[in-house]
């Protein structure tokens, strides 16, 4: 697995595995437990160590049977990278503690490695949110802090209330969206060195794009779901986290950090629209 340095000169994986869905929705639904736990166990063993998770998937209990996992994996947690999110409901200092505290109950750690605010609203409390995350990050307690959804000038305003730098913005982008390209994000990512993680990274690829992500795949004997992970990991800057219930999908999404493509490739690729 391609693995990307970041600011203080650590390194994590280009593809991580999120976890929408696994536990629930919007609400929890504990009668699908056990096949969300095979999902979760399925990924570990294949080499999955990057676990993208949020308060807001299924209330909290995708946290509960991610923590669950990693514990009944027997692997150290500190071989694990943990991601989770705040609601932009609770922003704000004394509500994004709150928060913080029930995803650690919820994941049974004491750290989580990255917290993210989970989208942006209208109006929010960016200076007080920050001053809680800032408080975390100097108890421990939180690794790195980042974004999620926001344009470059709600990142800008997060750079002025945040201690540190910030690691990441996670946000749509695939063969078939380039919001986040056309918007500015990811040059605004990669000039502040800035990871940008690319969610639903192969969401609305049409009949079109699968034929030339079809032929460069064939050149690469892999699959053209595979070629379109590539295509965002070879971008300077840009991790991602696919998330399949299918075992084999799982490791075909793994596999494609190592598929190394051609400028030409690329350029094929980020004509598609």
């Amino acid at each position: 697995m391609k693995r990307i340095k970041i600011f203080d000169g650590k390194e994590i994986d280009k593809i991580g595995f999120g976890t929408w869905t696994i536990g629930g929705l919007t609400q929890p639904a504990q009668e699908h437990d056990e096949q969300g736990l095979k999902i979760l166990q399925s990924a570990i063993k294949i080499g999955y160590r990057h676990l993208d998770t949020a308060e807001y998937y299924a209330r909290g209990h995708s946290e509960e049977l991610v923590g669950q996992a990693v514990r009944e994996s027997g692997i150290a947690r500190e071989e694990f990278f943990i991601t989770t999110k705040v609601h932009p409901g609770n922003l704000g200092y004394k509500p994004t503690i709150r928060a913080f505290e029930r995803s650690l109950d919820y994941l049974g750690m004491d750290y989580v490695d990255l917290y993210l605010i989970h989208w942006p609203r209208r109006n929010m409390p960016l200076d007080s949110t920050f001053r809680a995350f800032n408080e975390l990050v100097k108890q421990k307690r939180i690794r790195y802090v980042g974004v999620s959804n926001f344009s470059v000038e709600e990142m800008m305003q997060a750079q002025e209330y945040s201690d540190v730098p910030l690691l990441t913005n996670q946000v749509p982008l695939s063969v078939g969206d380039h919001e986040y390209l056309e918007n500015g994000v990811l040059n605004f990512c990669q000039q502040n060195n800035i990871l940008l993680t690319a969610y639903s990274p192969v969401k609305d690829i049409r009949g079109n794009h699968l034929e030339v992500l079809r032929e460069i795949g064939e050149i690469h004997q892999v699959t053209p779901y595979q070629i379109a992970l590539a295509w965002l990991v070879n971008q300077p800057g840009v991790i991602t986290i696919p998330y399949s219930q299918d075992e084999r999908h799982q490791a075909d999404n793994f596999a494609a950090g190592e598929i190394e493509l051609t400028e030409n490739q690329m350029e094929q690729i980020a004509k598609l629209v």
